[in-house]
């Protein structure tokens, strides 16, 4: 704080703080912050438990018949129950489609080639030149 020390004639010259901080009050602090947080763990384990008890006391018996139709299918959308699975399958589907011949159009006379073929044919006979763009530019 201050580097100087002032003495009893009003003379200073330059020292220490001679004074550290107080350590009880704040162990005396911390204390009692965990008291508290512990009463209020300790409480509020009391009020879910007490408050569990009382809504089972209070709510009729469950009906046998609801436990054998299982649990009812939520709203679409629904959520992925195997994701990793999905993802797996997904994949499969389209590096099949990736990979190999199909007819696209049939009276238009498309088909789909793989990727890798169609690299080859590009690389074996290269368009002259990009098609014109419509429009005049």
């Amino acid at each position: 704080m201050s580097e100087t020390t002032h003495t009893a004639h009003g003379a200073s010259h330059p020292g220490h703080e001679e004074r550290d901080i107080w350590f009880k009050p704040i162990v005396w602090a911390s204390i009692g912050l965990f008291v508290v947080s512990l009463l209020a763990f300790v409480a509020m384990r009391f009020l879910f438990v007490f408050l569990d008890v009382r809504v089972a006391r209070q709510s009729p018996p469950a009906n046998p018949l609801a436990a054998a139709a299982g649990q009812p299918m939520p709203p679409e959308p629904r959520l992925q129950t195997h994701p990793i699975q999905d993802l797996a399958h997904l994949r499969a589907a389209e590096d099949t489609i990736l990979s190999s011949y199909a007819w696209v159009d049939v009276q238009a006379g498309v088909v789909r080639i793989p990727i890798a073929r169609a690299m080859e044919l590009l690389a074996q006979n290269p368009p002259l030149s990009r098609p014109a763009a419509e429009g005049g530019q």
